[in-house]
């Protein structure tokens, strides 16, 4: 007990999604480099991340979504055997390469991995350095460079398959988790508690959401200490009444003051701020049991610094 796993996997980096697309390869390299040169590595467990079963990613997903992206995977491959394009747009922002589906399934396994090896005590818990991101994708659809919900599969993994009554998921990512909430949405079961920039992409998440998704729409320029604020009178109480057994954590850092993506204003500390509330929850409910997964971050200067953070405070160093 005591430790923090670090989960990822090398065809995390072969995903791509063609030259100057934000979401690319290089944040995972600026992670690993800042928490190299920091010295946070050392007092991580690094673990390769297994591919996820098609059973599990199925517990989150239509099958004929799973289906269709390993289809178009197989028809991308036989279009660059005789010449053509590198790349396969699924909508204006989001496309695969030849790797997306494999590196798809290891970033879904590693969050059930990581969920399996917090349950089993063998880890206290752990961050999974990954990408595609996840919590865009829907039950039946990609999009926002998403295309398996790797938090929505772990959380439905420990519920169905590790046997938890009550699991929290956590979102800081500047744009609402709407596959997250699609997924999950009247599973009491689940609580999810969120803040993002609103109006803003996918502009979603203001509408009456059911009573297990606590939503909370923030303005663009909107500080870290109005989020604090909002995080200890609205997210807490409800978090505390819900006693999770575990949390999960779309951990985006794209509401950084310095990431154009979004325009909200956190800093490294409110982050820090951020980890430290959930795993105070964490440890009062949920035997101190955090799965957090990678989600947006753009810009590699505020993401990489961010990421260590929120491992410091995880694994305490």
């Amino acid at each position: 007990m005591g430790k923090t796993g670090y989960f990822s996997h090398r065809s995390c980096r072969q995903h791509d999604m063609g030259p100057g697309h934000p979401e690319g390869p290089q944040r995972l390299d600026a992670i690993e480099d800042r928490l190299l040169m920091t010295g946070v590595l050392d007092g991580l467990e690094r673990i390769d991340a297994p591919q996820a079963a098609l059973s599990d990613v199925e517990l989150a997903h239509d099958r004929m979504h799973v289906a269709a992206l390993r289809g178009l995977t197989d028809r991308l491959l036989e279009e660059q055997a005789a010449g053509g394009p590198q790349y396969m747009q699924l909508d204006t922002d989001t496309s695969i390469n030849a790797h997306t589906f494999t590196a798809a399934l290891h970033a879904a396994g590693a969050a059930v991995a990581a969920t399996d090896a917090v349950i089993d005590g063998e880890l206290e818990n752990a961050f999974c350095a990954i990408r595609p991101p996840g919590h865009h994708a829907t039950r039946d659809k990609a999009m926002g460079f998403c295309f398996f919900n790797n938090v929505a599969i772990a959380a439905l993994h420990a519920l169905q398959r590790r046997n938890l009554k009550r699991v929290a998921i956590v979102d800081f990512d500047v744009h609402h988790g709407n596959g997250t909430e699609d997924i999950l949405a009247g599973d009491n079961r689940v609580l999810m508690v969120s803040f993002f920039q609103h109006p803003f992409y996918p502009f979603s998440g203001d509408k009456e959401p059911a009573s297990n998704m606590l939503n909370i729409p923030v303005s663009a320029y909107t500080k870290g200490m109005d989020i604090r604020e909002l995080v200890e009178m609205v997210w807490i109480p409800r978090l505390e009444a819900f006693k999770p057994e575990m949390i999960f954590v779309s951990a985006g850092f794209d509401a950084h003051r310095d990431d154009d993506m979004g325009q909200l204003n956190l800093t490294e500390n409110d982050y820090i701020w951020l980890t430290e509330r959930i795993k105070d929850v964490a440890r009062r409910f949920s035997k101190g049991r955090i799965v957090s997964c990678l989600e947006g971050g753009y810009m590699m200067g505020p993401l990489s610094r961010s990421v260590e953070a929120h491992l410091r405070v995880l694994a305490d160093v």
